[in-house]
Parts: C-alpha cells; sequence; structure tokens
C-alpha cells in the first residue's frame, strides 16, 4: 500500500504571515500543512487602508478570506487547530502535536503571532472591529485625523502612543491606568485625564468613566496596554528570544534552532502586515532552497 508523504513544512498559525508562506510554499511545489485557531489578531482589522492594492482599504475578515482562498488554490493544506507541543522527531525534524492530529515535517514556521492586552469588558472586541476601540496607531492612525481620540494605558506608554498620535490630531487625552503623579507636562496637543479609568461605555463612540466621577467622550480610544509574542513553542525547542518575546531570526528568518523558522508580528514589534508578507516570502525561499539541497532534517 502506497504511503502518502507528510508535508514539507508545517506552519503553526494562520494569519497573514503563515497564510502567504503556504502560498510561497506551495508554489514551490512544497506539501504545507496550515494549523490555525482561528484567532489572528488580523480578524479584528475594521479596514485596513496600508495594504498595496487595495485603494479603497480591505477588513481584516475578507483580507484572510482571500488569502485562505490563495493558498488553497495552490495546494496548501488548511487545518483547524492548535499545535499544543512541538519538538524534536526522532527521525529529524520536528513533530507537532494538538487535539486530534500529529504531524511531522523537515521544517517548521512559527507565525503564531502576538496577543494584545485589551481590556476585559463586554463588548471590546466588536467595538474593535467596528473601529471605535484601536490597538495600533502605524496601522491607522491617519483615521484618527483631526477627532477627539483618548489612549489608555500605563503612563509611560500610553504619553508615548498619544504623541505619535499627535501628528494627525491635536485632541488626544491620556487615561492612565493608575493614578498619574502630581507635575506631568505632555506635549502640546495632549491632556492627561484627571483620574484613572473606572469603566467603558461603548457604542457608536466610546465614553470613559473615570475614578475621580468625570466623564469623557471620544470619537475613538487607543489601548496602549502592548501585547505578548506566542513564542513559547520556539522558547521550548531553544530557539532564542528577545527580553519582550519576540523570536530572534537570521536573514532567512531561521531562529537559532535550525530547521525552524518565525515570521510576522512573533518577531518583529512593528506589527504590519506588510512586513509579514516579506518574512514569509524570505522563510518560504529559504526553506524550500534547504530542501533541495537536503540541509533540512529528514525523515
Amino acid at each position: 500500500m502506497e504511503q502518502t508523504p507528510g508535508p514539507d513544512c508545517i506552519i503553526v498559525g494562520g494569519g497573514p504571515a503563515g497564510l502567504i508562506a503556504a502560498t510561497y510554499l506551495a508554489r514551490f511545489r512544497r506539501r504545507a500543512v496550515v494549523i490555525d485557531d482561528g484567532r489572528s489578531r488580523a480578524r479584528w482589522i475594521p479596514v485596513s487602508h496600508n495594504m498595496p492594492a487595495f485603494p479603497q482599504g480591505v477588513s481584516g475578515r475578507d483580507l484572510l478570506k482571500r488569502l485562505r482562498e490563495q493558498a488553497e488554490r495552490y495546494g496548501a493544506v488548511l487545518r483547524q487547530g492548535r499545535v499544543d507541543q512541538l519538538s524534536r522527531a526522532d527521525g529529524g525534524g520536528f513533530r507537532a502535536v494538538g487535539e486530534g492530529f500529529e504531524l511531522t515535517a523537515p521544517a517548521v514556521i512559527l507565525a503564531a503571532g502576538v496577543k494584545d492586552h485589551v481590556l476585559d469588558r463586554p463588548g471590546v472586541e466588536q467595538a474593535i472591529e467596528d473601529g471605535v476601540i484601536r490597538l495600533c496607531p502605524v496601522c491607522d492612525g491617519f483615521e484618527a485625523t483631526d477627532r477627539n481620540v483618548g489612549v489608555f494605558g500605563p503612563l509611560d506608554r500610553a504619553l508615548a502612543e498619544a504623541d505619535f498620535l499627535t501628528t494627525f490630531t491635536d485632541r488626544v487625552t491620556v487615561i492612565p491606568d493608575r493614578a498619574a503623579p502630581a507635575g506631568i507636562t505632555p506635549s502640546a496637543g495632549i491632556a492627561v485625564a484627571s483620574a484613572p479609568l473606572r469603566d467603558l461605555e461603548l457604542g457608536a463612540g466610546c465614553v470613559a468613566a473615570l475614578a475621580d466621577g468625570a466623564r469623557l467622550t471620544f470619537e475613538m480610544l487607543y489601548f496602549a496596554m502592548g501585547n505578548e509574542p506566542q513564542s513559547k513553542l520556539a522558547a521550548a525547542l531553544g530557539a532564542a528570544c528577545t527580553d519582550v518575546g519576540c523570536i530572534e531570526t537570521d536573514a532567512h528568518q531561521q531562529t537559532t534552532t535550525p530547521g525552524l523558522y518565525a515570521v510576522g508580528d512573533v518577531v518583529d514589534e512593528l506589527n504590519q502586515i506588510s512586513v509579514a508578507a516579506g518574512h514569509a516570502a524570505l522563510a518560504a525561499t529559504d526553506i524550500h532552497n534547504q530542501l533541495r539541497k537536503g540541509s533540512l532534517g529528514s525523515l
């Protein structure tokens, strides 16, 4: 009985980085399997106006749909699930295990992204998709032009993000997550709220209820709360990570663990889809070339 060959590469994460890598590999006539838990932060994007070839913008969900269709068109396999354990395989390469599956491959691309820190409040995820709450001023600061904008988070981080936003508007208010010390002198165009945030009311806009009873209304509110790179699988294999948890890679996106690659937000703190696309092309091309040379672990 003929045995079906396993994948050449397992891709952990089905956001833009992982799906673009899958398309490249499939077009190199490599067998690529994407394992995705459906939690890509790209799904939250209301409309991205930075994506090339979309002059009217594209929503995150529509972009992910298009990228999935493109990868599958060329033969990539997309599988829903989560990789719970990644280890070295006995015969070389890697072994990925999750609920209901076990796969081995000579190469792995980690494209698991980051997990954003957001307030645990009802309606927050919907407010992000609606563009009322925002997470990335590099992505959508233009949409804040001349608007009344709030920035919530630890004071230092919130002040830095507010300062960036003054490129677009001179109506920016920082709401610290705890009482701010006296004598704060923010840059021009930035105010600091009189008290920390107590609660949020979300709708067409956002009302921030403060601890001292004051209420501030904003057209949009940025969360400057940071995020957590999803790099635990890499760390468990001994791959080097930065102090903030991003995975370190070489010029071809290979980590310090041979055969293990990383792309997208889990690598670079400039969390942009265009950056992720470049990472994906570099990693997939190097994997293809290494497989041609027989340089990756054989199974």
